[in-house]
């Protein structure tokens, strides 16, 4: 019996579910046979090909939607409605355009906006969608009545929850309603059009004449305006898509409509099979230029913009990674700009060396009065770049390093108006590009901007504001485009709009107002920035101190290059003597630089046992020595411990690790015939002990080197730049061996005592 009840319920159960699947297809299939009665052809209005329009055209594409254009290559007579009310313009081409299918009853016509519009999906599921609505037309809703607030309390009752006021940014409906709509009152061409759509809505006869309604939870249409939080990105097996959490609806027209357009560039860079977290960047590689076949000779013609307008270290790896870029130099002119006298020398020595090696070099610097506001250097540049037809623009600061050589040609393929490379600070999320602005138009991090910055997202991406370095196509700022019939607008770095924001402020401000997207990639590494704030030019060799803000510089700069060979595990590192070990380690610019911050602070110790800089004022084996914390480097060599001796030391002692190593005693000791000539022997005061040499026997001295007692061996031909490291205590009494003629500087630190 029990069995037989369990019986009748399941197969009750199964009836249930088959019923229910038999009628959802039956509704499935009739609303496809509903849809299929119907044409659905997308229009728009569009005077000029902007890279909105690019986009919008691209989403169109993709989903295989009918387009129809209007006033393309016209002028534009509906004023400028990012600022003002207006585009009573395109309700009128709209008039003419509709008066073609005003009997046509089974064409719908979806009419939106294209510079700031993106489309998600297909035609089926956009008409399923408004048939569904059971409406003639549909206009898509937002949060704010504008352009005249007077008329809110002339709504009808809003659904709950629901954006109450129309939008004319997007509308659906079928063709002979529009038409009968748009012909309801004349319009002129500087009057808005929201206006005009707005008194029909209100009207509660028009509204109901031609059946309209307001898609309220946002079914169909995404104003963004107001609602940037209510939406986020979600992703399908092979596609992206808007979810709207606030009614949990996914729409499929995105508007990013008043000052919203912004957030529309950044979910654009994934809607629209744009970006996958499956299959990464899937536009990466469309309309790019090929170089294949081109001679040097035929290549675009760049200017490269230098900027050095503060203090900024390791200037001359800038400049070096500049000149390493893999494009022909005579392809390149060079437009140089320094506003730091510290650097004069520095760039006057690349100037005289490279000059003759670009095809032009112009360079300014702040004694050309006219040009000490950077604003000024920088339009002098775009003015140059037109003097000479140059192709592209290429701005490079002194922050920026391109440790990629193939940087400008990359960013010459995107084939983009304007695009970065990705550049950042080591080991910080600080950047060359926001990914969104705040309200006052400063730095706002989009949703995406860490998975960005960190490259756990690659691509191409359009952003909100880049600086520091970036490629202009020269189109932008010398006049027409083939395909417009309005002039371009001239680019620069000031306006009076924004008179005291800073030049890369107001450029991207120009950008942005103009509708100019502003890219940047991070499809490969391209280079990084370094921190010029803790750029201390009153010390001498003030890069030697940058090891904590700019380690990658630094380590280029004074880490010899066969160090991190050492670090193999099947590289032998040589033994001189018994557990003497030795290798390289800094460069010969590390070794003349720390000797010249010595003899330039000069206070040698008198090299007797009295020393005042010890705790107990006595020091039992003697040197003339400078201690590291003498001329402010005593945590950096601590630093240096850790990151560069530690993981040699744990390599060859096997079993001994301190983390981090501690050394009170660190210093430079100088032997000199008539000072101090040698060392008797002793034991280091340390566990282990490093010994760098700092300069060259035969060359900068004569005599010298260290001779270990207990084993009777000696090392007489120290390395420039190589370090012993070696046992301290109790096994390893040594003694340092006369030096004859010369000056033997050596670097010495007592590990952990």
């Amino acid at each position: 019996m029990y069995l037989l009840y369990n019986y009748n319920i399941i197969k009750l159960t199964f009836l249930v579910l088959l019923i229910c699947f038999l009628n959802y297809c039956q509704i499935n299939a009739n609303d496809i046979k509903e849809i299929k009665k119907y044409d659905l052809m997308v229009v728009t209005v569009a005077t000029h090909i902007t890279d909105g329009f690019v986009r919008f055209n691209r989403s169109v594409n993709t989903y295989g939607l009918k387009l129809e254009i209007l006033g393309l290559n016209q002028k534009w007579l509906g004023g400028n409605v990012a600022t003002s009310p207006g585009g009573g313009h395109k309700v009128n081409l709209l008039k003419s355009f509709v008066n073609n299918f005003k009997n046509d009853k089974n064409l719908i016509i979806l009419f939106v906006d294209s510079y700031d519009v993106i489309i998600t999906s297909n035609s089926d599921e956009i008409l399923r969608r408004f048939v569904s609505m059971d409406a003639k037309i549909v206009f898509s809703s937002e949060g704010f009545c504008w352009p005249d607030k007077s008329l809110a309390s002339k709504y009808p009752e809003s659904e709950e929850g629901g954006k109450p006021y129309l939008n004319s940014g997007g509308f659906i409906g079928f063709a002979p309603q529009i038409y009968q709509m748009v012909l309801t009152a004349e319009i002129n061409n500087l009057d808005d059009d929201q206006l005009f759509y707005t008194k029909i809505y209100i009207n509660q006869t028009l509204r109901k004449k031609y059946g309209i309604k307001l898609d309220q939870k946002a079914n169909l249409f995404q104003n963004l305006n107001g609602a940037i939080g209510d939406v986020e990105i979600k992703f399908s097996d092979d596609d992206s898509y808007v979810i709207n959490n606030v009614y949990q609806t996914n729409p499929l027209i995105i508007h990013g409509n008043g000052a919203s357009k912004i957030s529309l560039n950044s979910l654009g860079n994934y809607l629209v099979k744009s970006w996958h977290p499956k299959y990464g960047c899937l536009i990466c590689n469309d309309n790019i230029t090929s170089f294949e076949n081109i001679s040097n000779t035929d290549l675009p013609l760049v200017l490269i913009g230098i900027y050095i307008t503060h203090e900024t270290p390791f200037l001359d790896q800038f400049f070096e990674y500049i000149v390493n870029q893999n494009y022909p130099q005579k392809r390149i002119h060079l437009y140089l700009y320094n506003s730091a006298d510290y650097h004069s020398k520095e760039v006057q020595n690349f100037i005289d060396q490279y000059r003759d090696v670009y095809r032009g070099v112009t360079v300014f610097t702040a004694e050309d009065h006219w040009l000490q506001q950077e604003w000024r250097a920088r339009n002098s540049a775009l003015d140059e770049c037109m003097k000479i037809n140059c192709d592209y623009y290429f701005s490079i600061d002194s922050n920026a390093r391109l440790t990629n050589k193939d940087t400008l040609k990359q960013l010459i393929q995107q084939n983009k108006g304007v695009i970065a490379p990705l550049l950042s600070r080591n080991s910080q999320l600080w950047s060359n590009f926001w990914g969104a602005l705040s309200s006052e138009g400063f730095y706002s991090r989009s949703f995406d901007y860490i998975l960005i910055v960190k490259n756990d997202r690659r691509g191409v991406w359009n952003v909100a504001f880049i600086s520091e370095c970036y490629l202009i196509k020269s189109s932008l700022f010398k006049g027409l485009d083939s395909n417009e019939v309005e002039p371009q607008f001239p680019l620069t770095y000031y306006s009076t709009q924004y008179p005291d924001t800073d030049p890369d402020m107001t450029f991207c401000s120009i950008l942005r107002d103009k509708g100019v997207f502003m890219f940047v990639t991070n499809s490969q590494d391209f280079g990084h920035l370094v921190v010029s704030s803790t750029f201390d030019t009153k010390r001498l060799n003030p890069d030697l101190y940058e090891m904590y803000s700019n380690q990658k510089d630094w380590e280029k700069r004074y880490i010899h290059e066969d160090y991190r060979n050492i670090l193999n595990a099947e590289t032998q590192v040589e033994q001189p003597c018994p557990d003497v070990y030795w290798f390289p380690v800094v460069t010969h610019a590390f070794c003349k630089h720390l000797i010249e911050i010595m003899e330039n602070f000069g206070q040698w110790s008198d090299g007797t046992n009295k020393d005042t800089r010890l705790a107990g004022g006595y020091e039992n084996v003697p040197t003339r020595d400078i201690h590291m914390n003498q001329i402010g480097w005593e945590q950096h060599w601590l630093y240096f411990l850790r990151e560069y001796i530690r993981p040699v030391q744990e390599k060859l002692f096997i079993g001994y690790s301190h983390d981090p190593p501690k050394a009170i005693m660190n210093f430079v000791v100088r032997y000199h015939p008539n000072e101090q000539p040698l060392l008797r022997p002793h034991h280091d005061s340390s566990t282990y002990t490093v010994n760098i040499a700092l300069n060259s026997p035969g060359i900068d001295y004569e005599g010298g080197g260290c001779r270990f007692v207990r084993y009777n061996c000696s090392v007489t031909e120290p390395r420039m730049g190589w370090s012993f490291l070696h046992p301290g205590r109790l096994t390893h009494y040594h003694e340092g061996l006369r030096v004859t003629k010369g000056i033997r500087y050596i670097l010495v630190s007592f590990v952990d005592p």
